[in-house]
């Protein structure tokens, strides 16, 4: 079976998984609210070529809560609102294959869950790839080390299957 590819449109807020150059589904995200860029300490998102190089929360719940990519507690959303952006319960971490981004690996960028699910589809986010718990998790299962992820600011105008298939 030929490897997935993620493309990631920002002006959409938008992940599509892809086959075989296929789209097998799409997912909304939030991408940064400082725009694109690579600069280290910028909070912007990069853009280019990538690839998945480590994957972090295989066993733990949705609602585990990452610091430093390592468990530490869960997060519970009765009654209160939580002003931290957390990294919730599974991480994809990019390293970048471009002279351009190749400091995306030292700046931290994953795609991750997020505790903020009702701002997905909105550019909020801190450079991160943010997803909602159940959605990241699903990408997780299917999505391997070494995977490519295409980020841009636009989709093509003559990309195929600009129909969005998106999952709740």
């Amino acid at each position: 079976m030929e490897p997935h590819v993620l493309r990631v449109y920002i002006e959409d807020q938008l992940l599509e998984v892809r086959q075989r150059g296929e789209l097998v589904n799409s997912y909304p995200v939030s991408t940064s609210m400082f725009g694109t860029g690579n600069d280290e300490g910028s909070n912007k998102t990069p853009l280019g070529t990538f690839e998945i190089s480590e994957k972090y929360g295989e066993g733990h719940p949705w609602n585990t809560i990452f610091k430093g990519r390592k468990p530490a507690g869960n997060w519970t959303d009765e009654g209160s609102l939580q002003e931290d952006d957390l990294i919730l319960g599974r991480i994809l971490r990019l390293s970048g294959l471009e002279p351009d981004n190749k400091n995306t690996f030292q700046r931290f960028i994953y795609i991750h869950g997020t505790n903020h699910e009702n701002t997905i589809g909105s550019a909020t986010s801190h450079g991160c790839i943010r997803m909602r718990r159940g959605d990241v998790a699903a990408l997780y299962e299917i999505i391997p080390i070494g995977t490519r992820v295409y980020i841009s600011a636009t989709r093509p105008s003559s990309s195929p299957g600009n129909a969005q298939t998106v999952s709740h």
